[in-house]
């Protein structure tokens, strides 16, 4: 494949050497917070979770043969029947869901692999996989706002002010900066945000001070952490979720698509996706760490940077194992306050959902057709809206039921509507 001009780096490409610490570092620090925060609400250990994420990662990366430049992250989609089992069962339950997750994920490649993946252009054409992907980053809006301005509950202005600060500085280090430090614009924001909140006074770094240098996480291996038996209940209330987050993961690898113009699903293939989706999941149930998903927080600094190198993604990897070892760094990236994360997000999920928009300019979709207008309209408000299904103890995100009710309108709904017929003729 000729090397692309709009681009810094394309996935193949091997940056220099003096970039490639900056800019994995930058990727790193992007999943950083959220990768914690699964494992801090559900009572896990985070230096797992980080190490899990950074042995995932690699392992993904392996699976799909270097050709996809995606970040496994711990997911949010388990963490309410986590924390039920966490009251229950304990850790050995919520391995054996995660490695059922996993396993669910490896069953649904076999059966790709032996029927193919030609079905995902029918299903899955420009109206349906546009607004998915503004849902992706638009559904997440909430998420940043909060981070940006909620401080223990409560409205802080401070937090607010840190956040604007934060977004404002990452736009200008992305507009006017030149060179290397055009490359990091989200690691210049974070570090300058993190000044910020530090004038502002709203850093904590008794958790840094407190810490060793060396620490070695609290690995839940079995046979050697207890004795496994089968947790059926476990098993049965958190494997279900996989079909919820294989959805989201269609949804990542269309973005991914689009920013690198390459098909994904074809090429290495979705049963490779989805097996080294499931398979560092596995490794994370087997090492103590949560069920891990592709994040769109370094999608959004691919698209920021356009620096797409699968080689930045392995370094931001073994980064994740190496600070999960150290117990001071880990702490102190721990301690960068929510605003800072907020400002930066603010900018990350924009950048998403505006791929989405792009999806649909580039294919030309006409929304004077009330086909489009409709099916548009359904995955939008309700994807954004995040209007749940709820049956049991099983939930399903806004977006996945927004993209199943997409796709189901994209295949029932006729190429134009009755009232367009008549007015032709």
């Amino acid at each position: 494949m000729a090397k692309r001009r709009d681009v810094v780096l394309d996935v193949d490409e091997r940056p220099k050497a003096g970039q490639w610490f900056g800019l994995s570092l930058q990727h790193m620090f992007s999943m950083f917070g959220s990768t914690v925060l699964v494992p801090i609400l559900v009572g896990l250990n985070p230096g797992i979770a980080l190490f899990s994420s950074g042995v995932g990662t690699l392992m993904y990366l392996l699976i799909t043969r270097h050709k996809i430049p995606a970040y496994m992250g711990s997911s949010f989609s388990f963490v309410v029947p986590m924390m039920a089992l966490m009251k229950t069962t304990g850790y050995p339950g919520i391995a054996q869901g995660t490695v059922a997750v996993g396993c669910v994920y490896l069953i649904v490649a076999l059966i790709v692999s032996f029927f193919g993946s030609d079905w995902i252009d029918r299903i899955l054409p420009p109206i349906v996989v546009g607004p998915v992907v503004m849902v992706i980053g638009l559904s997440l809006a909430g998420t940043a706002a909060k981070d940006a301005t909620i401080n223990n509950g409560h409205y802080d202005l401070r937090f607010f002010a840190v956040a604007m600060l934060t977004m404002l500085l990452t736009v200008a280090f992305n507009m006017y900066f030149k060179g290397f430090l055009g490359l990091i614009p989200i690691l210049m924001g974070i570090v300058f945000g993190y000044v910020i909140a530090v004038l502002f006074g709203i850093v904590d770094f008794s958790p840094v001070m407190a810490a060793h240098w060396f620490s070695l996480p609290k690995f839940q291996v079995p046979f050697v952490n207890y004795m496994p038996k089968f947790y059926w209940g476990a098993i049965l209330s958190m494997a279900p979720i996989a079909f919820v987050t294989m959805t989201e993961h269609l949804g990542h690898i269309m973005v991914l698509n689009e920013l690198t113009e390459r098909n994904y699903f074809k090429n290495p293939g979705l049963n490779h996706t989805l097996a080294g989706d499931g398979t560092a999941s596995i490794i994370a149930g087997f090492v103590g760490g949560p069920p891990v998903t592709s994040y769109g927080e370094n999608i959004g600094v691919l698209a920021i940077t356009k620096v797409h190198s699968v080689y930045v993604i392995a370094g931001a990897a073994l980064f994740a194992v190496f600070f999960s070892f150290v117990g001071k760094l880990s702490a102190l990236i721990e301690s960068i306050p929510s605003p800072v994360i907020g400002g930066i997000s603010f900018l990350l999920f924009g950048v998403i959902a505006s791929s989405g928009l792009r999806v649909m300019i580039e294919d030309q979709i006409d929304f004077n057709k009330k086909r489009n207008l409709m099916i548009s309209s359904v995955i939008l408000v309700i994807g954004i809206g995040n209007a749940y299904l709820k049956l049991g103890q099983y939930q399903f995100s806004g977006l996945a039921v927004a993209a199943v009710l997409g796709i189901a309108l994209n295949l029932i709904l006729p190429q134009e509507a009755a009232s367009e017929r008549n007015d032709e003729k």
